[in-house]
């Protein structure tokens, strides 16, 4: 499936710092998320259904992709 993020509005979480070592995420239709590099803007992104995203998330939340 190929989505059109042309025009989308991407943002940053309020905790960035100024260093560049950001991503960015836009709410697309139909509730799906997009996920990017803010380092290469015009590169890929990841899209993910509202269930892949709130997967996601709550990895992030629980510690699952925390280095051991």
């Amino acid at each position: 499936m190929s989505i059109d993020l042309s025009g989308v509005q991407w943002f940053k979480s309020s905790h960035s710092d100024t260093g560049g070592q950001c991503v960015e995420v836009a709410h697309l239709d139909a509730g799906m998320v997009g996920l990017r590099d803010s380092k290469n803007p015009d590169g890929p992104a990841l899209v993910f259904t509202p269930r892949e995203w709130d997967a996601f998330t709550g990895g992030v939340h629980n510690g699952e992709f925390d280095r051991p």
